[in-house]
């Protein structure tokens, strides 16, 4: 993966734009409640002969005293982000069936998840809610919130506390 946005992994032969089906946007990061909403999300695009479509977000480097320090520590970020969603892109087409879409951005989470919303064709939004004491995440406040109006796609919530028995049940439809 050598470009930064809307990638296909190396070995994939893209889609016709006319078999696509469905785009189920997964945003990825490091939390326990994004397993059962990528488990949702490959299980709907299977069932819908869709596809999944991964968002990771690099944070910015704030190290910038030294170009050369940020632009290595930029570098080390992006390659360990690269090694990250090749591992979820084989975990996504093992359970979906097909290789996913890929947007490596660097920002924002939030509001690079909104640049994808509006820029790219997402049928279907799919987050995972963190179910304890500290609220379903910031993405979802965030969107359930003050940025409502900027997403013109439905949002799917997958609660943490779903197994996949109950994932599989859930898209069987």
């Amino acid at each position: 993966m050598t470009s930064a946005d809307s990638e296909t992994p190396a070995g994939a032969a893209p889609a016709d734009a006319g078999d696509i089906g469905r785009i189920f946007l997964v945003v990825i990061d490091d939390t326990e409640e994004l397993k059962p909403a990528l488990e949702y999300a490959c299980l709907r695009a299977k069932r819908s002969n869709g596809r999944v479509a991964m968002l990771y977000v690099i944070p910015p480097v704030e190290f910038e005293h030294f170009m050369f320090v940020g632009d290595v520590m930029r570098e080390d970020r992006r390659k360990d982000a690269e090694a990250l969603l090749q591992t979820y892109a084989d975990q996504i087409h093992a359970l979906s069936g097909r290789m996913p879409i890929i947007h490596l951005r660097e920002g924002d989470r939030r509001e690079e998840l909104l640049k994808v919303l509006e820029s790219e064709t997402v049928h279907v939004l799919v987050l995972g809610a963190d179910t304890g004491k500290g609220g379903p995440g910031p993405l979802i406040t965030s969107l359930m919130g003050k940025d409502m109006r900027r997403v013109h796609v439905p949002i799917t919530i997958i609660p943490d506390i779903l197994s996949s028995e109950e994932i599989r049940t859930l898209t069987l439809y």
